[in-house]
């Protein structure tokens, strides 16, 4: 229950320091956040070399999939984010 309790608060509190970010700052914190996604990655591949039941190797490959995508997501939005802060002369040459 105490998880749980921990889970909707991150949710909750997350939700709103995200929320109050200027979209000038948000290039960064995504840079970071990318970062994050890569060590939760090579932690998921970790736990999955080392996974004794079936149960356990299911969910760390799910943790994996979704790490993966979450990470490959999260590069994506940044170089979108920095092709809306380029000049309009960059993009004319």
């Amino acid at each position: 229950m105490s998880l749980l309790t921990v889970t909707v608060l991150a949710v909750f509190v997350g939700f709103e320091v995200v929320s109050k970010v200027s979209s000038t700052l948000h290039t960064p914190l995504m840079s970071g956040a990318n970062a994050i996604h890569g060590i939760i990655l090579v932690g998921a591949i970790i736990v999955a070399g080392q996974a004794a039941d079936a149960w356990v190797l299911a969910i760390a490959l799910l943790a994996v999939v979704l790490a993966t995508a979450n990470l490959v997501g999260g590069f994506v939005v940044t170089d979108r984010m920095l092709h809306m802060f380029r000049g309009r002369r960059e993009d004319a040459k």
